[in-house]
Protein backbone atom coordinates (compact mmCIF):
# COMPACT_ATOMS: atom_id res chain seq x y z
CA UNK A 1 0.00 0.00 0.00
CA UNK A 2 1.20 3.46 -1.05
CA UNK A 3 2.49 6.06 1.78
CA UNK A 4 -1.02 8.44 -0.12
CA UNK A 5 -3.14 5.39 0.42
CA UNK A 6 -2.18 4.64 3.47
CA UNK A 7 -2.53 8.32 4.79
CA UNK A 8 -5.96 8.36 3.40
CA UNK A 9 -6.85 4.65 4.82
CA UNK A 10 -5.85 6.39 8.66
CA UNK A 11 -7.25 9.71 7.79
CA UNK A 12 -11.33 7.81 6.77
CA UNK A 13 -10.88 5.54 10.57
CA UNK A 14 -10.33 8.62 12.44
CA UNK A 15 -13.28 10.08 11.02
CA UNK A 16 -15.21 7.29 11.12
CA UNK A 17 -14.39 7.43 14.66
CA UNK A 18 -15.05 10.60 15.39
CA UNK A 19 -18.09 10.67 13.55
CA UNK A 20 -19.07 7.19 15.80
CA UNK A 21 -18.31 8.90 18.90
CA UNK A 22 -20.27 12.02 18.10
CA UNK A 23 -23.22 9.94 17.13
CA UNK A 24 -22.97 8.30 20.67
CA UNK A 25 -22.87 11.67 22.29
CA UNK A 26 -26.46 12.50 21.20
CA UNK A 27 -29.72 10.79 23.06
CA UNK A 28 -33.32 10.81 22.03
CA UNK A 29 -34.41 13.75 23.82
CA UNK A 30 -37.79 15.07 23.94
CA UNK A 31 -37.04 19.22 25.20
CA UNK A 32 -40.42 21.41 26.25
CA UNK A 33 -39.83 25.08 25.51
CA UNK A 34 -42.79 27.24 26.84
CA UNK A 35 -43.18 30.97 26.48
CA UNK A 36 -46.28 33.23 26.42
CA UNK A 37 -46.50 34.40 23.00
CA UNK A 38 -48.67 33.05 20.56
CA UNK A 39 -47.71 30.79 17.61
CA UNK A 40 -48.09 34.01 15.20
CA UNK A 41 -45.59 35.60 16.84
CA UNK A 42 -42.03 36.33 15.71
CA UNK A 43 -40.29 34.64 19.09
CA UNK A 44 -42.78 31.18 18.04
CA UNK A 45 -41.22 31.21 14.90
CA UNK A 46 -37.88 31.61 16.41
CA UNK A 47 -39.23 28.40 18.23
CA UNK A 48 -39.60 26.56 15.51
CA UNK A 49 -36.54 27.52 13.43
CA UNK A 50 -34.43 26.33 16.22
CA UNK A 51 -36.56 22.94 16.67
CA UNK A 52 -36.06 22.34 12.83
CA UNK A 53 -32.40 23.19 13.29
CA UNK A 54 -31.91 21.04 16.30
CA UNK A 55 -33.30 18.28 14.84
CA UNK A 56 -31.63 18.07 11.70
CA UNK A 57 -28.12 18.34 13.43
CA UNK A 58 -28.73 15.76 15.85
CA UNK A 59 -30.02 13.37 13.15
CA UNK A 60 -33.73 13.26 14.93
CA UNK A 61 -32.71 12.65 18.02
CA UNK A 62 -33.27 15.92 19.64
CA UNK A 63 -36.94 17.43 19.19
CA UNK A 64 -38.25 20.39 20.58
CA UNK A 65 -41.76 21.06 21.97
CA UNK A 66 -43.42 24.21 21.92
CA UNK A 67 -45.84 25.43 24.62
CA UNK A 68 -46.76 28.44 23.49
CA UNK A 69 -49.32 30.80 25.02
CA UNK A 70 -48.77 30.49 28.55
CA UNK A 71 -49.83 27.04 28.93
CA UNK A 72 -47.09 26.33 30.79
CA UNK A 73 -47.94 29.12 33.33
CA UNK A 74 -46.38 32.54 32.95
CA UNK A 75 -42.98 33.81 32.98
CA UNK A 76 -41.99 33.35 37.02
CA UNK A 77 -43.91 30.12 36.91
CA UNK A 78 -41.96 28.40 33.89
CA UNK A 79 -38.70 29.92 35.11
CA UNK A 80 -39.07 28.25 38.52
CA UNK A 81 -40.20 24.76 37.00
CA UNK A 82 -36.08 25.70 34.78
CA UNK A 83 -34.77 25.87 38.37
CA UNK A 84 -36.16 22.90 39.55
CA UNK A 85 -35.74 21.02 36.28
CA UNK A 86 -39.25 20.24 35.40
CA UNK A 87 -39.16 21.82 32.34
CA UNK A 88 -36.25 22.36 29.72
CA UNK A 89 -36.52 25.43 28.41
CA UNK A 90 -38.26 29.39 28.28
CA UNK A 91 -37.64 32.00 26.19
CA UNK A 92 -39.02 34.93 28.11
CA UNK A 93 -38.39 38.50 28.87
CA UNK A 94 -34.90 39.21 30.25
CA UNK A 95 -37.27 41.47 32.59
CA UNK A 96 -38.72 38.34 34.32
CA UNK A 97 -35.39 37.76 35.71
CA UNK A 98 -34.84 41.15 37.72
CA UNK A 99 -36.46 38.89 40.35
CA UNK A 100 -33.64 36.61 40.72
CA UNK A 101 -31.11 38.92 39.42
CA UNK A 102 -31.95 42.45 39.90
CA UNK A 103 -29.04 43.68 37.52
CA UNK A 104 -31.35 42.39 34.56
CA UNK A 105 -33.55 45.37 35.35
CA UNK A 106 -30.69 47.93 33.91
CA UNK A 107 -32.53 46.39 30.71
CA UNK A 108 -35.52 47.93 31.39
CA UNK A 109 -34.45 51.47 31.60
CA UNK A 110 -36.61 53.77 29.59
CA UNK A 111 -35.39 55.70 26.17
CA UNK A 112 -31.84 53.84 26.08
CA UNK A 113 -31.90 53.39 22.25
CA UNK A 114 -33.29 54.75 19.08
CA UNK A 115 -32.65 51.53 16.87
CA UNK A 116 -33.14 47.73 17.00
CA UNK A 117 -29.69 47.51 15.87
CA UNK A 118 -28.37 49.44 18.92
CA UNK A 119 -30.73 47.06 21.65
CA UNK A 120 -29.38 43.97 19.44
CA UNK A 121 -25.61 45.20 20.70
CA UNK A 122 -26.63 45.92 24.00
CA UNK A 123 -26.97 41.59 23.78
CA UNK A 124 -24.07 40.60 22.07
CA UNK A 125 -21.97 43.02 23.93
CA UNK A 126 -19.45 42.58 26.80
CA UNK A 127 -22.96 43.44 29.54
CA UNK A 128 -24.99 40.79 27.74
CA UNK A 129 -22.81 38.29 28.25
CA UNK A 130 -21.73 39.46 31.37
CA UNK A 131 -25.36 38.88 32.62
CA UNK A 132 -25.36 35.59 30.83
CA UNK A 133 -22.56 34.68 33.07
CA UNK A 134 -24.23 35.10 36.28
CA UNK A 135 -27.78 32.86 35.57
CA UNK A 136 -25.88 29.22 36.26
CA UNK A 137 -25.39 30.12 39.99
CA UNK A 138 -29.71 30.41 40.05
CA UNK A 139 -29.93 27.32 38.21
CA UNK A 140 -30.13 28.27 34.75
CA UNK A 141 -28.06 28.67 31.61
CA UNK A 142 -28.78 31.59 29.08
CA UNK A 143 -28.00 30.42 25.44
CA UNK A 144 -28.29 34.36 24.13
CA UNK A 145 -31.31 36.88 23.11
CA UNK A 146 -33.60 37.54 20.47
CA UNK A 147 -35.33 40.86 19.80
CA UNK A 148 -39.35 41.69 20.55
CA UNK A 149 -39.08 45.45 19.50
CA UNK A 150 -40.04 48.47 21.27
CA UNK A 151 -42.77 48.53 23.88
CA UNK A 152 -45.76 51.51 22.90
CA UNK A 153 -48.53 51.88 25.17
CA UNK A 154 -51.89 51.55 24.57
CA UNK A 155 -55.18 52.52 26.38
CA UNK A 156 -59.53 53.09 25.77
CA UNK A 157 -59.17 56.91 27.05
CA UNK A 158 -57.19 59.38 24.77
CA UNK A 159 -54.00 59.24 22.66
CA UNK A 160 -50.55 59.85 24.47
CA UNK A 161 -49.03 62.60 22.58
CA UNK A 162 -47.47 64.31 25.98
CA UNK A 163 -46.30 63.55 29.20
CA UNK A 164 -49.38 64.97 30.86
CA UNK A 165 -51.44 62.46 28.98
CA UNK A 166 -50.01 59.44 31.27
CA UNK A 167 -51.78 61.58 34.35
CA UNK A 168 -54.98 59.22 36.06
CA UNK A 169 -53.92 56.49 33.14
CA UNK A 170 -54.00 53.00 35.04
CA UNK A 171 -51.84 50.96 32.69
CA UNK A 172 -51.22 47.16 33.20
CA UNK A 173 -46.96 46.87 33.71
CA UNK A 174 -44.83 44.31 34.27
CA UNK A 175 -44.40 43.01 37.80
CA UNK A 176 -41.18 44.98 38.09
CA UNK A 177 -39.67 47.97 39.74
CA UNK A 178 -38.58 49.58 36.62
CA UNK A 179 -41.96 49.93 34.87
CA UNK A 180 -44.22 50.28 38.43
CA UNK A 181 -41.51 53.37 38.92
CA UNK A 182 -40.87 55.04 35.40
CA UNK A 183 -44.93 55.40 34.80
CA UNK A 184 -45.03 56.46 38.40
CA UNK A 185 -42.74 59.21 37.27
CA UNK A 186 -44.96 59.42 34.23
CA UNK A 187 -48.22 60.27 36.94
CA UNK A 188 -49.86 57.24 35.63
CA UNK A 189 -51.45 54.74 37.82
CA UNK A 190 -49.35 51.16 37.26
CA UNK A 191 -51.09 48.06 37.79
CA UNK A 192 -48.71 45.16 38.20
CA UNK A 193 -50.28 42.30 36.51
CA UNK A 194 -49.80 38.62 34.56
CA UNK A 195 -49.62 39.08 31.09
CA UNK A 196 -52.03 35.83 31.04
CA UNK A 197 -54.72 37.81 32.78
CA UNK A 198 -54.06 41.07 30.48
CA UNK A 199 -56.84 40.52 27.66
CA UNK A 200 -59.78 40.04 30.27
CA UNK A 201 -58.20 43.14 32.60
CA UNK A 202 -58.30 45.31 28.99
CA UNK A 203 -61.96 43.90 28.40
CA UNK A 204 -63.77 45.30 31.58
CA UNK A 205 -61.85 48.31 32.12
CA UNK A 206 -60.59 46.86 35.13
CA UNK A 207 -57.30 49.16 33.24
CA UNK A 208 -56.93 51.47 30.91
CA UNK A 209 -54.36 50.33 29.21
CA UNK A 210 -50.74 48.68 28.92
CA UNK A 211 -47.69 49.05 26.42
CA UNK A 212 -45.82 46.18 24.48
CA UNK A 213 -44.61 45.71 21.41
CA UNK A 214 -46.87 45.98 18.14
CA UNK A 215 -46.28 42.22 17.51
CA UNK A 216 -47.76 41.21 20.28
CA UNK A 217 -50.38 43.61 20.68
CA UNK A 218 -51.66 42.38 17.66
CA UNK A 219 -51.09 38.84 17.91
CA UNK A 220 -53.24 38.88 21.26
CA UNK A 221 -55.79 40.97 19.43
CA UNK A 222 -55.69 44.12 22.18
CA UNK A 223 -57.14 46.39 19.14
CA UNK A 224 -60.78 44.52 20.30
CA UNK A 225 -60.56 46.46 23.68
CA UNK A 226 -58.12 49.27 23.07
CA UNK A 227 -58.88 52.44 21.02
CA UNK A 228 -55.35 54.22 21.15
CA UNK A 229 -51.37 53.27 20.16
CA UNK A 230 -49.22 55.89 20.94
CA UNK A 231 -45.46 55.12 19.70
CA UNK A 232 -43.61 55.74 23.03
CA UNK A 233 -41.26 53.10 22.23
CA UNK A 234 -39.85 53.81 25.85
CA UNK A 235 -37.93 50.34 26.13
CA UNK A 236 -37.27 47.58 24.14
CA UNK A 237 -37.84 44.40 24.90
CA UNK A 238 -34.71 41.71 24.94
CA UNK A 239 -36.03 37.85 25.16
CA UNK A 240 -33.67 35.86 26.73
CA UNK A 241 -33.20 31.63 25.80
CA UNK A 242 -32.66 29.80 28.81
CA UNK A 243 -32.40 26.31 29.49
CA UNK A 244 -32.80 24.28 32.88
CA UNK A 245 -28.98 23.91 33.99
CA UNK A 246 -30.15 20.84 36.00
CA UNK A 247 -31.28 19.60 32.10
CA UNK A 248 -27.83 21.10 30.74
CA UNK A 249 -25.62 19.39 32.78
CA UNK A 250 -27.38 16.22 31.75
CA UNK A 251 -26.11 16.67 28.27
CA UNK A 252 -23.54 15.51 26.30
CA UNK A 253 -20.56 18.28 25.47
CA UNK A 254 -21.74 17.64 21.63
CA UNK A 255 -25.50 18.09 22.31
CA UNK A 256 -24.63 21.36 24.26
CA UNK A 257 -22.40 22.53 21.17
CA UNK A 258 -25.49 21.38 19.27
CA UNK A 259 -27.67 23.41 21.23
CA UNK A 260 -25.44 26.79 20.96
CA UNK A 261 -25.69 25.98 17.16
CA UNK A 262 -28.99 25.73 16.79
CA UNK A 263 -29.36 29.29 18.97
CA UNK A 264 -26.76 31.12 16.83
CA UNK A 265 -28.27 30.10 13.60
CA UNK A 266 -31.77 30.43 14.46
CA UNK A 267 -31.45 34.18 15.97
CA UNK A 268 -30.57 36.10 12.61
CA UNK A 269 -33.87 34.72 11.16
CA UNK A 270 -35.96 35.46 14.29
CA UNK A 271 -34.36 39.28 13.96
CA UNK A 272 -35.70 39.30 10.75
CA UNK A 273 -39.15 38.13 11.49
CA UNK A 274 -38.87 40.43 14.21
CA UNK A 275 -38.20 43.55 12.02
CA UNK A 276 -40.59 42.35 9.76
CA UNK A 277 -43.93 41.23 11.74
CA UNK A 278 -43.36 44.89 13.71
CA UNK A 279 -43.45 46.80 10.30
CA UNK A 280 -46.46 44.61 9.43
CA UNK A 281 -48.32 44.98 12.61
CA UNK A 282 -48.75 48.59 13.21
CA UNK A 283 -50.13 48.73 9.80
CA UNK A 284 -52.84 46.02 10.78
CA UNK A 285 -53.64 47.49 13.97
CA UNK A 286 -54.26 50.48 12.29
CA UNK A 287 -56.22 48.65 9.51
CA UNK A 288 -58.42 47.37 11.98
CA UNK A 289 -59.32 50.89 13.40
CA UNK A 290 -57.21 51.47 16.11
CA UNK A 291 -55.71 55.53 16.39
CA UNK A 292 -52.15 55.50 16.01
CA UNK A 293 -50.10 58.84 16.60
CA UNK A 294 -46.16 59.06 17.03
CA UNK A 295 -44.48 61.22 19.73
CA UNK A 296 -43.02 64.81 18.95
CA UNK A 297 -39.14 64.55 20.01
CA UNK A 298 -39.35 66.94 22.44
CA UNK A 299 -41.73 65.62 24.16
CA UNK A 300 -39.92 62.37 24.40
CA UNK A 301 -37.34 64.33 26.04
CA UNK A 302 -39.23 65.52 28.70
CA UNK A 303 -40.49 61.76 29.15
CA UNK A 304 -36.70 60.81 29.53
CA UNK A 305 -35.96 63.51 32.05
CA UNK A 306 -39.13 62.35 33.95
CA UNK A 307 -37.80 58.85 34.81
CA UNK A 308 -34.59 59.79 35.34
CA UNK A 309 -34.56 59.97 39.29
CA UNK A 310 -35.93 56.49 38.81
CA UNK A 311 -32.89 55.32 37.00
CA UNK A 312 -30.24 56.77 39.25
CA UNK A 313 -32.30 55.63 42.48
CA UNK A 314 -32.35 51.99 40.90
CA UNK A 315 -28.71 52.28 40.06
CA UNK A 316 -27.76 53.06 43.41
CA UNK A 317 -29.45 49.90 44.63
CA UNK A 318 -27.06 47.44 41.96
CA UNK A 319 -24.06 46.26 41.75
CA UNK A 320 -21.42 48.80 41.44
CA UNK A 321 -19.31 47.11 38.59
CA UNK A 322 -22.72 45.59 36.56
CA UNK A 323 -23.87 49.07 36.77
CA UNK A 324 -20.71 50.87 35.26
CA UNK A 325 -20.22 48.29 32.59
CA UNK A 326 -24.00 48.66 31.24
CA UNK A 327 -23.07 52.33 31.10
CA UNK A 328 -19.95 52.04 29.51
CA UNK A 329 -21.78 49.72 26.90
CA UNK A 330 -24.58 51.72 26.35
CA UNK A 331 -22.51 55.01 25.86
CA UNK A 332 -20.45 52.98 23.83
CA UNK A 333 -23.30 51.62 21.55
CA UNK A 334 -25.23 55.03 21.58
CA UNK A 335 -21.62 56.23 19.94
CA UNK A 336 -20.95 53.12 17.21
CA UNK A 337 -24.24 51.77 16.59
CA UNK A 338 -26.88 53.69 14.58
Amino acid sequence: MSLLARALSATAICVALTVGASAEDIQERTIRWGHLNNTDHPVSQGVQKFAEILLSKSGGKMKVREFAASQLGNELQQQSALRGGTQEMLSASTTSLATVIPEFGLIDFPFLFNSTEQADALGTGKFGKAMLDTLPAKGLTGLGYWGLGFRNVTNSTRPITKLEDFSGLKLRVIPNPVYLESFSAFKANPVPMAFGELYSALETRTVDGQENPYTVILSNKFYEVQKYVSATNHTFTLNIILVSKAFWDKLSPTEQRLMREAYEESRGYQKEQTRLQTEKALAELQAKGMQYNAIAPDETDRMRKAVQPVVEKISANLRAETVKLFNEEVERIRKDVK
